[in-house]
């Protein structure tokens, strides 16, 4: 082997996947991830990161999930032109502290000072309307 292929094989050793395949189908396999390990992926390499934060199809089916929840909160974002990573970055949190919520979770808690903070996350009025109305109902 002459010092041109063995540098050519030492640089496709040392790339990625993302480098190697065609676009539509590291995309696929992205898409397979769910929304924390997509997250995670993003900041493994260079590669990895600029494909995953540039390709907002990937964050698309999260936010729809999401919007089961926080209906009022994505259509909004989506009527104001955010992209799919920006609405999930705006809501995914919101959206899991408003689900426990919804389901009731919190239902037993009878002071501020029993409510796990570190799973708390500031929502508008109209969300705490909706989990009042939910609350009244059970």
């Amino acid at each position: 082997m002459d010092a041109a292929n063995a540098q050519q094989a030492r640089t496709a050793s040392h790339s990625s996947f993302v480098d190697l395949l065609p676009p539509e189908v590291t995309c696929k396999i992205f898409s397979q991830l769910d929304i924390q390990s997509l997250c995670r992926a993003s900041e493994t390499c260079q590669s990895w990161n600029h494909t995953i934060i540039n390709n907002d199809a990937l964050w698309k089916p999260h936010c729809l999930t999401e919007r089961a929840v926080c209906p009022r909160e994505i259509n909004g974002d989506i009527e104001h032109n955010y992209t799919w990573r920006e609405i999930i970055k705006r809501n995914y949190q919101k959206s899991k502290v408003k689900h426990a919520w919804l389901s009731g979770r919190y239902s037993n808690i009878r002071s501020p000072l029993n409510l796990p903070k570190r799973f708390m996350y500031p929502m508008d009025a109209d969300t705490w309307g909706e989990i009042l109305d939910a609350e009244l109902k059970r």
